[in-house]
């Protein structure tokens, strides 16, 4: 039986025959249309913006086309329609003939849309908004399903074009042709690519599309979109403050629920009930306003879900200072510092010891702490003895004493003992004692719930595997894409692990403990 992704996959391939490079664009006009959204395409002249427009209303059965290339003096009639001139003699009614214009038309096509006069583009709002185009003194509905948008500059910088801009949820630079091989396959074709290349059962039908967009309602969102989307609305705010001699980046509320319903229809179309991080890289193509912005919204993007995909959406910074705060909690109690005395050997300028003799015996009293080092007990070595202003005066046979901190020197056939200069140093030691044993039950029911909860989260992500690193590709997303998401998953895996190790480091901390 064939399934929704089935019926997308042929699909497809089909839409992009013959358009070389614009495989990602074709999907992307795809998947704005089921999801009943628009794109605009932004590009020179001449790369295909026109033609994918054209195929995509061949992947609907009853689709109906508008098509209109926009000038400064385009009228309302050449878009909506001419003035019905019975209806305005016998009935005195303002009225348009619609069916063969925009507001009859389910796939539309605007080329160079910022020429659009604001009559033009108010109505065009209403309609966007409301499915709705206001004809006369009534309201007309309109089945909108694909709206794309083009031209090959952005909005002029004035305030009455940005709420048209708003509205467009995909924005995509098309190119031209960068594979040479491609290029050269695309300038010697000989076919007509205007022809429709879908095979009639491949199309979507009309009650197919009413049944989806039910059914894309009903897609689980799960915590880590969520998370993920509030990470990257809080980095490109961060952004605009640190960068505020550049245009800001400004996504209103009304855009993040349109990404949300984009990211529905994405993991209904691969067949799944509930939406991926593979499906939130789709925020790439509608938080830009500029080509300049593209690049800092593809490393804001990636990066959220590299570094806190999964780990938000388990909750995985909050186990990991629970962890830590019961490790400082039980360290504190269980470890206690003991101060002590030692005698150890007195350093002169950080590198002699002194010899506490008389001067009768030798001249010089020092000798450098790393020939000491190289004295073995009941070998003779060569000893240099140097004076208070550290110069060389003696070199005497020497050998490490029985007695602590003492040196046994040979000197004209006799033999001297003599003890090296100490002083007092304190130091800390730590020692374990044995915790009260309410303490020790409140540990214990915190490391049940610790090890309870990871234990869970490690289930999870082993053995409920996200289909975003199965062996399916996602249909819209470039399947390079899959290793950043794999990345985020295998850390966290692995953080897991490690915190699941700690817990039982610190249960057997306090279980093994000795009182001092």
């Amino acid at each position: 039986m064939s399934t929704v992704r089935d019926k997308i996959l042929l699909l497809l391939p089909q839409l992009a025959k013959g358009l070389e490079e614009r495989e990602e664009v074709v999907k992307l006009a795809l998947l704005s249309a089921i999801a009943s959204e628009s794109i605009f395409l932004l590009g020179p002249p001449g790369v295909g913006k026109s033609l994918v427009a054209r195929r995509l209303k061949h992947a609907f059965s009853e689709g109906r086309e508008f098509e209109y290339l926009m000038t400064r003096f385009s009228t309302p009639e050449e878009v909506f329609g001419p003035i019905s001139i019975k209806r305005l003699k016998e009935e005195d009614t303002y009225e348009r003939l619609t069916d063969s214009y925009l507001p009859g038309a389910n796939i539309v096509f605007l080329d160079e849309i910022w020429k659009a006069s604001s009559s033009i583009q108010n109505a065009l709002l209403t309609i966007i908004n409301e499915k709705v185009y206001r004809n006369g003194a009534t309201e007309q509905k309109v089945d909108l399903r694909a709206l794309i948008t083009a031209s090959n500059e952005l909005p002029p910088d004035t305030e009455n074009f940005a709420p048209i801009y708003d509205r467009f949820l995909i924005r995509y630079k098309v190119d031209g042709i960068k594979d040479d091989r491609r290029f050269l396959e695309m300038i010697t074709r000989t076919d007509d690519l205007y022809l429709d290349p879908v095979e009639e059962e491949q199309k979507i039908k009309a009650s197919e599309m009413r049944a989806w967009d039910r059914a894309i309602d009903q897609v689980e969102i799960g915590n880590e979109i969520l998370d993920t989307v509030q990470w990257v609305r809080k980095r490109i705010d961060d952004w605009n403050e640190k960068n505020s001699s550049s245009r800001p980046i400004r996504i209103y509320d009304r855009r993040w629920k349109k990404i949300i319903r984009l990211i529905r229809t994405s993991a209904f179309l691969n067949g799944r009930s509930r939406a991926d991080l593979m499906d939130a890289f789709l925020m790439i193509h509608c938080l830009w306003d500029t080509p300049e912005q593209l690049p800092i919204v593809r490393d804001i993007v990636t990066e959220t879900i590299r570094d806190h995909g999964y780990s938000l959406s388990i909750g995985l910074r909050m186990i990991r200072r629970e962890v830590s705060d019961l490790r400082a909690e039980v360290d504190r109690e269980l470890r206690v510092k003991v101060r002590e005395e030692e005698e150890v050997l007195r350093p002169y300028e950080g590198e002699y010891y002194r010899m506490e003799k008389n001067g009768q015996y030798f001249e010089g009293e020092f000798i450098k702490v790393k020939d000491l080092n190289l004295l073995n007990r009941g070998d003779l070595e060569i000893l240099n003895i140097y004076d208070s202003e550290w110069k060389l005066v003696n070199r005497l046979q020497a050998e490490r004493s029985p007695q602590r901190f003492s040196i046994r020197v040979h000197h004209q056939s006799n033999t001297y003992d003599f003890g090296l200069t100490t002083h007092k140093n304190e130091r800390v030691r730590t020692v374990k004692r044995e915790p009260h044993p309410l303490v020790r039950k409140d540990w214990d029911e915190r490391i049940d719930h610790l090890r309870a909860h990871i234990d869970q989260q490690i289930e999870r992500l082993r053995n409920d595997l996200p289909e975003a690193l199965s062996h399916q590709t996602n249909l819209f997303i470039d399947d390079r894409l899959r290793p950043i998401v794999e990345a985020n998953h295998k850390e966290v895996a692995q953080t897991l692990d490690e915190l699941r190790l700690e817990i039982d480091k610190i249960h057997h901390d306090y279980a093994g403990s000795i009182e001092v």
